[in-house]
C-alpha cells in the first residue's frame, strides 16, 4: 500500500469534520445557505472517505494494531465504539439530509441533534485510530 494513502484517506474524514463544525456554527448564526453548503461538502467528503476506505481495504487489506497489553485495550476501547458509530452515522446523515431537502425543518433539527455528535465522534475517533495504527511507534 502506498505510504501516503492512509493519511490521505483519514484527511478526507477530517475535512468532513471541519465542514460539519463550520456548518454547525453557520446554522447557529442563522446563515442557512452557508450551513447548507457546508453540510453538503461534509457529506461529500465523508462519502469520498468511505469509497477510498473500502477500496483500500479490498485492495490492500487492513493494518494490524502493533501494540500489546493496556495499549491494545485502549485501542479496542476506541475502535469498537468508532465502528458502531460509523455504522450508524451513514443512515442518520442521509435521513437528516432528506428531511432538509424536503423542507421538513423541525424533523431535520430533531434528527440533526442526534446525528451531529455521532458524526463528530466518528471523525475524532477515526483520527485516534489512525494515530494508533500509523503514528505511534509501539515496538
Amino acid at each position: 500500500m502506498p505510504v501516503w494513502l492512509p493519511l490521505a484517506n483519514t484527511a478526507l474524514i477530517g475535512v468532513s469534520g471541519l465542514f460539519l463544525a463550520t456548518g454547525y456554527v453557520f446554522i447557529r448564526r442563522k446563515r442557512v445557505v452557508a450551513h447548507h453548503r457546508c453540510m453538503i461538502t461534509a457529506t461529500t467528503f465523508a462519502a469520498l472517505f468511505l469509497v477510498v476506505y473500502v477500496l483500500r481495504a479490498v485492495l490492500f487489506g487492513s493494518k494490524e494494531f502493533e501494540g500489546t497489553g493496556p495499549a491494545y485495550v485502549v485501542y479496542l476501547g476506541i475502535l469498537v465504539p468508532h465502528i458502531l458509530a460509523a455504522l450508524a452515522v451513514g443512515p442518520l446523515a442521509l435521513f437528516t439530509l432528506r428531511r432538509a431537502f424536503r423542507s421538513q425543518f423541525d424533523a431535520h433539527r430533531r434528527i440533526a441533534r442526534v446525528t451531529l455528535p455521532i458524526w463528530a465522534f466518528v471523525v475524532v475517533s477515526g483520527w485516534a485510530v489512525y494515530a494508533m495504527l500509523y503514528l505511534i511507534p509501539w515496538k
